[in-house]
């Protein structure tokens, strides 16, 4: 549904013979205001395009799973809304099930793009637009092959920037996001690599109060993108 209404070039939309429901409806009307083909599949030729077995009877083929754009039209974007620009930069994030979930939460906290390196880390996969809950197709992402050159790039454009960490040197909330603002959130295990946590302008730290030491990495990234929407949002 989320390809469909941001516009993506989708071949065609299968569904699996006899599925039906509420939701399998709109998916059928939204494909035919949008004409794109639609058509069926016996449960082998399903499995075939999708092995996933939760994809609940429907797959769309798409010509391109992203578009990535670069950092000038994320800050034009940012600018053309009369805001200041917020990206969210992802170090080395592995799981695709975390790199979704961040990039759902960026969409709902009004981050403007989501920076990803090209290697060594997870790509935008169709189980990442699946935990995205279709984020990924409203999200603009930016695929870059050196963070710490981009963070380079962010700064002379007068971005701050403030590395989610255990030892953070102040609490996520201190940190003020209401200027050109980068998020950064490392590795799941590793957290933040040495290069780009010394090109970070703070570290960050979530306060923790029960017996384990650190969040799920999207949990973590959540909260400060929260923290940020709070504080541009702030009446």
């Amino acid at each position: 549904m989320e390809a469909l209404r941001a516009g993506t070039s989708i071949e065609k939309i299968v569904f699996l013979l006899g599925v039906q429901g509420t939701v399998v409806e709109e998916i059928r009307r939204a494909a035919e205001r949008s004409n794109v083909p639609v058509s069926q599949a016996s449960r082998q030729e399903f499995r075939e395009l999708a092995s996933d077995a939760t994809t609940q009877g429907v797959v769309a083929i798409v010509h391109e799973m992203k578009t990535f754009v670069g950092l000038d039209e994320i800050v034009g974007a940012a600018e053309a809304k009369k805001e200041k620009p917020l990206i969210l930069i992802l170090d080395s994030i592995e799981d695709p099930q975390n790199l979704g979930a961040l990039v759902r939460t960026a969409e709902c906290a009004g981050v403007h793009g989501v920076v990803i390196p090209k290697h060594h880390a997870a790509s935008v996969t169709s189980a990442v637009v699946k935990a995205s809950a279709g984020a990924t197709e409203h999200v603009a992402m930016a695929e870059v092959t050196n963070i710490v050159s981009t963070m380079d790039e962010l700064k002379e454009r007068g971005f701050w920037t403030a590395g989610v960490a255990l030892e953070g040197d102040i609490p996520f909330t201190e940190f003020d996001y209401t200027t050109p603002a980068a998020i950064v959130v490392g590795n799941e295990g590793k957290g933040i690599r040495r290069l780009v946590r010394e090109h970070c302008d703070r570290l960050v730290r979530i306060p923790m109060y029960g017996n384990l030491g650190s969040l799920n990495a999207s949990v973590a990234g959540a909260l400060v993108m929260y923290e940020a929407a709070r504080q541009r949002h702030r009446t």
